[in-house]
């Protein structure tokens, strides 16, 4: 029943991802934004919903409760730097992949044309925002230093939505859909139609990734699977699966730009405003695995920001070099976690 509850949950996520990409494409033109913020900003924070939910509830939940707190605060601090972790490791890998799958009917072929003038300055936020946090995880800081950076943080992701909408400038990337799945008329759907599409989405993929995690930790306690690795690892790649699926579909649509900045935006979005949680309502001291995550994610963020910088081509399968990272990181975790 465990693997069947995985079957089923993996499926609604993929359907959710699905219409959803359809009503945020049509929200995004009525709101007269461009393939960029579209990508950035609402695909990339409603996805992140899901993932982020996790560690909110269970630090908040505890503080609520009074009760739990050691063990809420070690999963939220998994789950926050899991997200960001999986993001700039796997996620960039399944990107490289799936172009690389679907070169044969993509204009483009095996070469990626996200916009640069988009992911270059989430990257340059991503990484400016997580080295701080991260750094302040393995170097103890006082409250009101904790405070300060947090408040620094949510700055920054304000001052990063404001840039990225002023910025835009109405890019269009392919066509739009001329109708809304779920309408069942022909005519174009109201608006208020396409905003509950949207949001429906989003908490059938809230949903579905809970039910997931659920799984997956019901199976690793079969086989004996330590809980940090699931609050790590596991419990991260469930609820970042929108992000990968909605970025395949836009890969094989031609919609370079949507697929890239869905996991940016995403970046930017995990190190600011989970992260700014964490240093605020949890200890946030990194052990060694959290630590190394933390590492990895920055490294492969800064290859990947050298690559679009160079302004050469961006071939499909440079990205997959990021999927070495994720794998050396389970390899590591799992002979650390075992030695004990």
């Amino acid at each position: 029943m465990t693997i069947v509850g995985l079957v089923l949950s993996l499926g609604v996520i993929l359907g959710a991802a699905i219409l959803f990409t359809n009503a945020v494409e049509i929200l995004g033109e009525r709101l007269n934004l461009g393939a960029g913020a579209v990508g950035s900003l609402l695909a990339a924070v409603g996805t992140a919903l899901p993932e982020t939910m996790i560690p909110i509830v269970a630090i908040l939940g505890a503080l609520i409760l009074g009760t739990g707190g050691a063990a809420a605060g070690e999963i939220g601090i998994g789950a926050i730097l899991g997200a960001p972790f999986l993001l700039a490791t796997l996620a960039l890998f399944i990107v490289g992949a799936a172009a690389l799958g679907y070169r044969g009917r993509r204009r483009t072929g095996g070469e990626i044309t996200a916009d640069r003038e988009t992911a270059i300055p989430d990257l340059g936020f991503f990484l400016v925002c997580f080295i701080l946090a991260a750094g302040a995880g393995i170097v103890a800081l006082p409250l009101f230093l904790k405070i300060l950076l947090a408040v620094v943080l949510l700055a920054a992701y304000v001052l990063y939505v404001v840039r990225t909408l002023k910025k835009d400038d109405e890019q269009e990337e392919g066509e739009t859909p001329s109708n809304l799945t779920l309408w069942p008329s022909r005519s174009p759907a109201p608006t208020w139609a396409v905003a509950a599409q949207l949001l429906g989405t989003i908490a059938v993929m809230g949903a579905g990734a809970h039910f997931f995690v659920g799984a997956v930790e019901h199976l690793s306690k079969s086989v004996g699977i330590p809980a940090g690795l699931i609050a790590l690892v596991l419990a991260p790649l469930a609820t970042e699966l929108p992000e990968k699926f909605n970025s395949v579909i836009w890969l094989r649509e031609n919609k370079d730009t949507l697929a890239v900045g869905n996991i940016t935006g995403a970046m930017v979005f995990q190190s600011t405003i989970p992260v700014s949680i964490g240093i605020l309502f949890t200890p946030w001291q990194l052990d060694f695995l959290t630590a190394l995550a933390a590492v990895f994610a920055i490294l492969s963020g800064v290859v990947f920001l050298g690559f679009l910088l160079r302004r050469a081509p961006l071939r499909a399968f440079v990205m997959l070099g990021a999927g070495s990272l994720y794998i050396v990181f389970v390899a590591t975790a799992v002979v650390y976690l075992v030695r004990g």
